[in-house]
Order: C-alpha cells, then structure tokens, then sequence
C-alpha cells in the first residue's frame, strides 16, 4: 500500500465529512421557525436523524415530545424529551415499523395551534415506514429493488404507494398541526418528494410511472400491491413548510477543498454521478491513465450515487465495487482512488466504502485473489479487507450522498493505455 496517499485520503474524508455534518446547517434552518402557541413536537427519521434532533433540541433549548428512528448504531446517546430507536436498513424491519407507529401516535389529535418539527435524512424510506402490505412481502419487494438495479426515484416511485406516511401521508396524519420540516439530501439534485420518499410533500410521481417500474423489472408482487401501486399519492399539502439543508454538492466541494489544502490540484468532474459503480470506477482509473506524468499532484472528484447489479452472493457495496474496479487501471502508478457513502455505511457492510491504489492490484494476486472474480460475485468487501483497502469511520451522523476520489501524485511516472493491465 501507498502510506502516503492512503494518509491524504484520510485527511480528505475527514475533513469532506466534518464539512457537512448536520449540525450548524440545522441550527440554521431553524431560525425561520414560528412555532405556533400550542406544543412543539419532533420527529426525525433517517440516517442522520439523531444528529439532526440532537442539533434541534440543543438549540431550541426543549420540545414537548419527540421520537427518532435511525439505523442500528447510529443513536449515540439521550435526547432530553425524546424517544430514539433504531431499525433496519436498507431493508425495512418491525423495530422500523414499530418505532414509526409511536411516531404516529405522537402526532394523533393535534391543534391548529401546534406544530411538528419534522428532520429527514436519506435512508428515511427504510427506517420511517408503516406498510400497507404485510412486513415480509414489503421487505421481499425491497431485496428485489436493491437486487434489479433501480435508481433511488424508481424505487422510491413504488414504495411511496405501499406506505401509509410516504409521498405526503405522514403530513397529512399531522393535520391541522403545522409542520415545519428540514431534508438532508441525498439525490441528486435535492427532489424533496423522493428525499426518504418524501413523508411531508406532495408527490410528484404518478401512478404510472409506479406501474411501469414494476414492470421494467420485473418485480413480483402480490394482487395487493399491485392494486396500492395504481393508486394515486397526495398531489398538496396547506400545512408544511420545508428547508433543504446539505446536499452531495456541499461534499464535494469540502473535498476539492482538503485536496487543495494538501497540496493537490482539484479537478470536480460531476457532482451528478449515477452510472453502475464498476463503470465509475473503471472511469476514474482511466482519467488517472491519462493524466499521469505531469509531474503535480492532481485530484478528480466525483459525487452521486451510483448502482450494482448483484450478479453474485458476495459481500459489498457500490463504493467498495468502484474503488475495486479502479485498481487494474491504476496499477503500478503513484495514485490512489477512493469512494465512500457520507453516512458511514456502503451495503450491508461495516466499512463506508473502498480504497485502492498502484500497489493494490499486485497485493491481490499475490494473496492469490482475483479482482475480476471478485467483482463478478459482488465481494469487493473481502477483496479490500485482504488488501487492507476498506474505508471504516462508523456512523458518520450525516447523509449526502457519496464522493469519489482519484488521486495523482506528483512523481508518477508517464503510462501507455496500451499495456493498462487487464482483469
């Protein structure tokens, strides 16, 4: 391993993922809000919720009552006033449906004089649910979405027909209460309605559009579901007003700026990734083909959320597969790439994503792994765990969406993409 970039990796996602934790975006967000004369209530679902309530409640000095649901380990201790839980993700589970059923029961008979601060984050689809099918089949529909490829509003376009809070339904429950919501994005270009499924905004999608996903993949649901997903989603809402706080942008400019601060060149090339992770991966290997040998430190950047189609019963996720599928391209160069999810989870994995560098492709063969092989079974977790290549910070507290890394150091020698090695 290359211990000088890996150590400027670090530094980079340190730094990036301090940049656009929730804490003073929220405190922000939070003077515009009136509160009415009657109670001030939260509730908080996502992978950022308990660091989105800790920040409000912090500021706002008390509420009335309030309940969290986050993922298993991202509660990092008591909230005064407030009931935190935790669920599954990505995949819904009771402990998610029950945790939402208190929230529910929170917001039951309110005033006109009331109001309920709502924070959402990115993984609010999973954890903040109340099924319209039974749990077991909606958790079959949600392995078969994770499975097919689908992008976020594609999914997100189902989901919201088969819950009783998604697409405006949980606002709706709040009524004639005000309320007062703040989105964490993590979708490219911030759609509030597919933002956690939108629980608090009107719907945009149609059930159209509902019908023809399930079709383009195949999906196989049972007559309920079908019925639910010809069924139209709350069109507006006289009782919500919204505040978008974070966003995959803000991330990658805190990284070009930790590049800068070391040294590099940044370069941002999108910040609207949303190809398959393998194909980013090879991508970003190939600009660092390209522009090696200029003798400066250089750095290309890129956010978004890309996907995997599982064809494979290995472990991973989209981060790990794009840094693995970088590596043959990079190969023997004084350069790195790296990729990781902002909330600190890649899959059903512990590690927050994937790093590879020049020496990575020769430490897998000599451990006798195939990087090919790897990526065709979908194991890029144990790949990088054999390389020393997985990314582990824990739960971050926030969720923006994902940024990838290419760097170039500045005594990497000029390559011919005619001997890029191969897998």
């Amino acid at each position: 391993m290359n211990a000088a970039l890996r150590r400027d990796a670090d530094v980079i996602l340190r730094s990036s993922l301090n940049a656009v934790l929730p804490d003073e975006a929220v405190r922000r967000a939070l003077r515009d809000l009136r509160p009415g004369k009657g109670r001030v209530l939260l509730v908080a679902a996502g992978k950022a919720a308990w660091q989105m309530a800790h920040a409000a409640v912090e500021t706002l000095g008390r509420v009335d009552g309030g309940v969290v649901v986050t993922k298993y380990g991202h509660v990092k201790g008591e909230i005064p006033g407030v009931a935190c839980y935790e669920a599954g993700h990505p995949v819904p589970d009771a402990n998610g449906f029950a945790a939402t059923q208190k929230a529910l029961e929170l917001v039951q008979g309110l005033t006109a004089g009331d109001t309920v601060l709502f924070l959402l984050s990115g993984g609010g689809s999973a954890l903040f649910e109340q099924p319209f099918v039974p749990g077991a089949e909606l958790q079959d529909i949600t392995n078969q979405l994770l499975a097919s490829g689908a992008d976020i509003v594609e999914m997100n376009t189902i989901r919201k027909r088969l819950s009783g809070v998604k697409g405006g339904r949980f606002a709706q429950r709040c009524a004639p209460a005000q309320v007062f919501s703040i989105v964490l994005s993590d979708i490219l270009g911030d759609p509030l309605d597919m933002i956690a499924s939108g629980p608090a905004v009107p719907d945009t999608s149609t059930r159209a559009q509902a019908l023809a996903a399930a079709e383009k993949y195949h999906l196989a649901l049972s007559a309920q579901a079908r019925a639910l997903l010809a069924q139209e989603t709350p069109k507006t809402l006289d009782n919500v007003t919204t505040r978008i706080t974070g966003s995959v942008r803000e991330l990658c400019r805190a990284a070009a700026s930790a590049c800068r601060n070391l040294g590099y060149e940044p370069v941002l090339l999108t910040d609207q990734l949303c190809c398959e992770a393998r194909e980013a991966g090879s991508f970003l290997g190939s600009i660092v083909r390209t522009q090696a040998g200029q003798g400066k430190k250089l750095a290309y950047i890129a956010g978004g959320e890309t996907i995997v189609h599982l064809t494979g019963k290995g472990l991973g996720g989209r981060n790990q597969e794009l840094a693995l599928a970088a590596a043959p391209a990079i190969a023997g160069l004084n350069a790195a790439v790296f990729s990781v999810g902002s909330d600190g989870t890649d899959g059903p994995t512990d590690a927050a994503g994937g790093y590879v560098d020049g020496d990575t492709l020769a430490a897998l063969e000599a451990g006798g792994w195939s990087g090919y092989a790897a990526l065709q079974n979908n194991d890029s977790y144990h790949a990088l765990k054999a390389v020393d290549g997985l990314i582990i910070t824990g739960a971050t507290g926030t969720n923006v969406n994902d940024v990838a890394v290419a760097l170039i150091g500045e005594k990497t020698p000029p390559v011919s993409p005619e001997v890029s090695p191969e897998w």
